[in-house]
C-alpha cells in the first residue's frame, strides 16, 4: 500500500509558515508524500533563505501559487492580503489539485490548510480528500474563533467584530478569562477599514474550519489543559519545534546569522538578553532608541534581531555612538536562529513580541520573557504568560505611548533578580517535554493523526 499524498498550505505569514512546515518534515519522517503550497512571493524568499547544505526539498515538494498582489504590494496590510488569497487563491488551489491528480503522481488524499485559509477546505469538499484544519496559535484562540457567530448573537461583539462594550468573557470555567477589547481581530491594526476586512476573513473560515474531518493544533495539552478538556475535538500535536527532530528550523523568509551562535559561546551562562519581534513589529524611531538606550543601560551582554523593515531606516536609527559603545557586549543581526538561541545555555531572558512560535520556542527553553506585544493574538499572548503562566512580565507604554528605557531596565531586574520566574518557566519545560516524547500526549496524538490519515 502508497503512502498517503498530503497537500499543506500555510496562511502567507512567516508565523504561520514555520510550524506548517515542521509538520510536513514530520509527515515525510513518517514516509508520506509531501507537497507544500507557498504563495509565490513567500516561496521565493523560502527557496533564498535555505542553507545550501538543506535537503528541505529532498524531502517535500514545493510548490508556489499567486496571491494576487503585485510583488511591490506591502503584504503586512493583512486586510487587503486576505481579500486578495479570497478572491485569486481558490481557483489556483482547485487547478494545481487537479493537475497532481490527473499526472502519474500519487494522488492527493489528504489537504492540511492552515485555519486561516480555511477556504482551501471548501476548495476539496467534492474531491474525496480529507480535510484538516490546523491552527499554528494558541488553541484558545481557535475556540474564539469558533465561537464568532455566538458573540455576535449575544451582543458581545457587532457584525464587523468590535466590542459592544469593554467586559471580560470566559468560554469555560477552566479557560483563561479575555478582554473584550483584546479579542485578536480587534487589535490588529489602528485602521478601520483593516480590522473590518481582517474580521470578514476570520467569519468566513469559521463554517469551514468546523467542517474539517480533524482539527489540529501546535499547542501542548500542559500549556492549555483548560482548553482542550473543554474543545476535546482540537487536538494538540504540539509544540512541533526542530529541536524534537533534532534538526535545524526551516521555513524562515529571511537568511539567518548562524554567526551569533558562536558568540553566545563567549557569553557567561545566563547571562545574555535576546531581543527579537518577529516579522510585523514596526518601530518608531523614538521607541526603537528607548530599546537601544535601555540596552546599554543594563551593562548585559545582549543579541538583538533588528529586522532591515523594523524601522523606516535602520542604517540611522541607533542613537549616535549607540554601536561603538556596545560593539564589546552587544549583537545585532538582521535574522537570528531563534530556536538554537533560546536553547542557548548563555540566554538568560526574552524580550519578545509574544507571537505564538516565539512564545513555545521560549517555553520549551525554559526561559523568562518581558512581554512587548504588537497585534493581534500577541495580546492574549502576553496575558497567557504575565497572568496565567507567570513566567514573564509585562512592559508598559507611558502616556506618550512609549515604553521607556527606565521601565524595560526595571522590568529586566524583577524577572531576572526573582528566581520563581525561572523556576516555573523550567517546570513548564519539563512537562512540555515530556508531551511530545514517547507515551507523552503530543506523541500519542501526532501518531494517532498519521494512522488516521492513512486509514
Amino acid at each position: 500500500m502508497r503512502n498517503p499524498h498530503v497537500l499543506l498550505i500555510p496562511y502567507p505569514a512567516q508565523g504561520h509558515v514555520i510550524p506548517l512546515m515542521e509538520l510536513a518534515l514530520n509527515l515525510a519522517k513518517h514516509g508520506f508524500k509531501v507537497t507544500f503550497v507557498n504563495t509565490e512571493f513567500n516561496h521565493e524568499r523560502v527557496i533564498k533563505a535555505l542553507p545550501e547544505t538543506d535537503k528541505v526539498q529532498e524531502l517535500i515538494q514545493m510548490v508556489s501559487l499567486p496571491d494576487g498582489l503585485e510583488s511591490s504590494d506591502d503584504r503586512r496590510e493583512i486586510g487587503k492580503l486576505s481579500e486578495s488569497i479570497f478572491d485569486v487563491m481558490p481557483g489556483e488551489l482547485k487547478a494545481l489539485i487537479e493537475r497532481i491528480n490527473g499526472s502519474k503522481s500519487e494522488k492527493i488524499s489528504c489537504l492540511i490548510a492552515d485555519a486561516a485559509m480555511g477556504w482551501a477546505l471548501e476548495v476539496v469538499e467534492k474531491m474525496g480528500i480529507k480535510k484538516v484544519a490546523f491552527w499554528p496559535a494558541a488553541a484558545a484562540l481557535l475556540a474564539l474563533l469558533l465561537k464568532i457567530p455566538s458573540l455576535i448573537d449575544d451582543g458581545i461583539i457587532d457584525s464587523d467584530g468590535q466590542p459592544m462594550k469593554n467586559q471580560k468573557i470566559q468560554l469555560s470555567p477552566m479557560m483563561p478569562v479575555m478582554k473584550t477589547m483584546d479579542l485578536y481581530w480587534s487589535c490588529i491594526s489602528d485602521d478601520e477599514l483593516t480590522r473590518k476586512l481582517f474580521f470578514k476573513h476570520m467569519e468566513k473560515i469559521v463554517k469551514p474550519t468546523k467542517s474539517a474531518d480533524s482539527l489540529i493544533c501546535n499547542s501542548s495539552y500542559w500549556l492549555e489543559s483548560g482548553t482542550f478538556d473543554s474543545y476535546p475535538d482540537i487536538l494538540p500535536i504540539g509544540p512541533l519545534l526542530a529541536s524534537n527532530r533534532l534538526e535545524k528550523s526551516t521555513g524562515y523568509l529571511w537568511q539567518e546569522d548562524s554567526g551569533c551562535l558562536a558568540w553566545l559561546d563567549q557569553q557567561p551562562p545566563d547571562s545574555v538578553i535576546y531581543v527579537a519581534f518577529g516579522s510585523f513589529t514596526v518601530f518608531d524611531h523614538n521607541q526603537f532608541q528607548e530599546l537601544a538606550l535601555c540596552l546599554e543601560l543594563t551593562d548585559r551582554p545582549f543579541l538583538w534581531v533588528v529586522r532591515q523593515n523594523i524601522t523606516e531606516d535602520v542604517d540611522n536609527a541607533y542613537p549616535t555612538g549607540f554601536e561603538e559603545r556596545v560593539h564589546h557586549r552587544g549583537r545585532m543581526v538582521s535574522w537570528a536562529p531563534q530556536q538554537k538561541v533560546l536553547s542557548h545555555p548563555s540566554v538568560a531572558c526574552f524580550i519578545s513580541h509574544c507571537g505564538w512560535n516565539s512564545t513555545i520556542e521560549g517555553i520549551s527553553n525554559g526561559i523568562p520573557f518581558l512581554c512587548w506585544p504588537y497585534f493581534s493574538d500577541q495580546i492574549f499572548n502576553k496575558n497567557y504568560i504575565c497572568d496565567y503562566l507567570k513566567i514573564g512580565l509585562e512592559l508598559n507604554k507611558d502616556d506618550n505611548g512609549i515604553i521607556r528605557r527606565e521601565e524595560i531596565k526595571n522590568k529586566l531586574v524583577r524577572v531576572l533578580g526573582d528566581e520563581a520566574f525561572k523556576e516555573r518557566a523550567l517546570d513548564l519545560q519539563a512537562k512540555i517535554h515530556n508531551g511530545v516524547r514517547e507515551g507523552g500526549s503530543s506523541y500519542k496524538n501526532f501518531n494517532d493523526f498519521v494512522a488516521w490519515i492513512k486509514d
